[in-house]
Parts: C-alpha cells; structure tokens; sequence
C-alpha cells in the first residue's frame, strides 16, 4: 500500500502556507512521520481565512493533515539545538524560507548534512536558490502572473485572471514530493544525501509547457480564447439551455459524428471547417454556428447524444454539483477527519490509489504544540528538559 510506502521515515517539516506543506503533507500520507515545526506566531497559513475552522482557516486544514506539531522559537539558540536534534534523527528536511533563512538560524544545509550526511534536504522557495530574483518573496498568485500563466487565462478584452485554486502553490508541493522520493532512492541504492532546490516559479514554468514550446517554436503571442484550445477545434465549452457543455471533437471522424449529432450534416463538407487546421483558423465562424444547436436542448440531453455518438464531453461542473458527482464518491477522493473539538471536517485525499489510500486513518491537522511534548520525549529530552524549555517560552505546548 502507498499509505506505507516511507513508514519509518522521519520528515522534520518547517514549511508554511502552501508549496511546502502540500509536500509534507504528500509524504505524510504515504506514511512517513512528519514533524511540523512552527514557530510560536504559527503556520501562516493558519490566518488565510474565512471560512475558518474553529480557530485555524480551512486553508489550513487542507494542506497539514497527518502531521504532529512541535511549537519551537528558532530565533533562540536552545530553539535551533532543539531543531538540530530532531534532523539529526530525521532522514527528510522540508523548508520553506526565503534562501539564507535556515543558514542564519544554524539550519543551513551545510551544517545539517556534516552532522546527518544522509539528509535529503528540500528548500521550496518563491524563485530558486540561486539566481537574481532568489531573494524576492512570492506566493501563489505572484508567480501565476510573473511566470506567464495569467497572460493564457481569461477571455479577449477581459482584466488579467489568475486560476483561483492555488495551482502553482499545490503543483509546486507535488514537485518537491517527487524530488524527495527520487533522492530516497538514490540513497537506498548508495548514493550520498543531498539538497533540493525547488521553486513556485519553475513549476509554474512547468505548469505550461505546451503553451510555451508552441511559443518557443512560433514566436506568437498566445490569445485570450476563454474554455477553447489553441491548438484543436472544437475543444470549448458551448452554452446551452440551462447550462455549459465541454466538448472535444476536433479529429474528423468526430467532428463528423457532432455534425450529425446537432442536426447540421452539412457543415463537414464546409471549406471552412474540412480540416482541423481549418477550424482553428475559423473558430469564431464555427462556434456562432455550433452554439444555435447546442442553445437548443438542456445539457443534460446534450451529454446523453453526445455520449452516444462517442462524442467527449462533460457539463461544466461547479462545486455544488461535483459534490454529487458519482466518481468522486467511488474514487475515494473526499475524506472525512474526525476533530475532537470541531467534529467531521471533510477533505480532499490522496489522489494515487485514492480509494485504497484515502481509507480511515487519517488525522486531523494538529493544533500549535499539540505535540510538543510527546516529540522531544522521543528525541531523547528529560522531563525536567522538556519543562524548562516549556517554561522559557522556547517551546509552545497546546492549550
């Protein structure tokens, strides 16, 4: 099983927001235990809200499932050596500071790998480790725009429109994850540890990667085209009577069979729209005439033609009605965490094997030192340790 794929691995996580608990959180699920370490303010991403549960944003809840929480000042020295214990025990570091944090606090990769030579070591950051831009912030929405990706979203004449899902932070998680796990195996077959250096800004880069090559290989501007595809036809969403419909028919013979479908035979043998080529060029012709059919009947019946010529095709779905969508409840890709303080919150699971992976199991994101006891005990600290550095404020525990 996935959910025991890195069961006992160690990650020591000091990531925030987005990206970097978004890995954490991947290795998490796929069994490895993950420390959280916050700092006595907490996780940012605890403050991006409403909505809000209990005191924490959903945000929150959403990207930090599966960890236990240690509540540490790294700003004091004892705070730092209560750190560098736990690395020196961890097989895995997830960080995600602007480049030149962790080195200031006593946490650079340098220090950490002479004392745990088989570290694997992942900085997430805005824009690399390296380079001019290494020391500007980013998050989400910045690098959709600074990356390109707002310049290909929206309809011609519209304001600059960004992906509202945090897809570059979530994407850019999913990276550092892999990253990881291909380290791991370099390990296990002899290799040495060894630092990652993934950014927002290169899986945003990543994220468009046939919009670019066609860029890099034409020179020309993408355009504004709102649900349509630069590069087929027709592969966009049409109105109809009481909704959207996403349709993909650009190869002949379906294009053929849509043809049929809608009741216009006759525009196959349209010059206009002959050829694939053709209905790119002549899109704006094609989908004025495409859409008096489909304005015709509700989506509903459009998709039960549609799928019966073998048509691709699906409604534009919004949140309210993918809730009841039938293969999300068969692909187990909503999960329910048991709060003790605020009851069931619902989430969205792991999306490999979902159903076998997004089985019960699963704990909800930890309060601020909901942990911090129970992990310095396993590191080895005495009680009279542990209450000290309670007691000086270095070390937060849940209240």
């Amino acid at each position: 099983m996935l959910r025991d794929a890195l069961r006992g691995k160690t990650v020591v996580d000091f990531t925030h927001i987005g990206a970097g608990p978004q890995c954490t959180m991947l290795l998490a699920d796929m069994g490895a235990r993950v420390i959280k370490v916050e700092p006595p303010e907490g996780d940012l991403g605890r403050m991006l809200g409403p909505p809000w549960i209990g005191t924490d944003s959903a945000v929150y809840h959403g990207f930090n499932r599966n960890k236990q929480d240690l509540c540490l000042d790294l700003k004091t020295e004892a705070g730092a050596a209560v750190a560098r214990r736990l690395i020196e025990q961890a097989d895995i570091l997830v960080e995600s500071m602007r480049p030149g944090v962790m080195e200031r606090l006593g946490l650079g990769y340098g220090r950490i790998a002479a004392d745990n030579p088989g570290i694997v070591y992942c900085s997430v950051s805005a824009y690399g480790q390296t380079g001019p831009y290494a020391q500007r912030p980013g998050v989400d929405g910045i690098l959709q725009a600074d990356s390109g990706l707002m310049s290909i979203i929206g309809i011609p004449g519209g304001e600059p429109v960004k992906v509202q899902a945090p897809v570059v932070d979530v994407f850019t998680g999913y990276v550092a994850a892999m990253g990881v796990l291909a380290r791991l195996l370099q390990r296990t077959a002899g290799g040495a540890g060894s630092h990652l250096d993934v950014s927002l800004f290169n899986s945003a880069i990543a994220l468009q990667q046939v919009s670019l090559t066609s860029f890099m290989a034409d020179g020309v501007l993408p355009q504004l085209m709102g649900s349509a595809a630069p590069y087929s036809a027709p592969n966009e969403a049409f109105e109809t009577a009481d909704g959207w419909i996403m349709v993909a028919a650009y190869n002949g013979q379906r294009w053929d069979r849509l043809c049929d479908t809608l009741g216009c035979p006759e525009l196959t043998h349209d010059p206009r729209f002959d050829t694939s080529a053709k209905r790119v060029a002549n899109r704006t012709d094609m989908r004025e005439l495409l859409t008096q059919y489909f304005k015709t009947m509700p989506t509903a019946l459009w998709m039960e033609a549609l799928q019966g010529a073998d048509i691709l095709c699906a409604p534009v779905a919004n949140y309210q009605t993918l809730a009841d969508h039938p293969q999300l409840a068969a692909n187990g890709m909503v999960i329910s965490l048991d709060h003790p303080a605020y009851g069931v919150i619902r989430a969205i699971g792991f999306p490999i094997d979902s159903a076998e992976t997004n089985g019960s199991g699963h704990t909800v994101a930890p309060d601020r030192g909901r942990d911090s006891v129970k992990i310095l005990r396993e590191a080895g600290y005495s009680a009279d340790e542990i209450e000290a550095l309670v007691s000086q404020k270095i070390v937060r525990v849940s209240e």
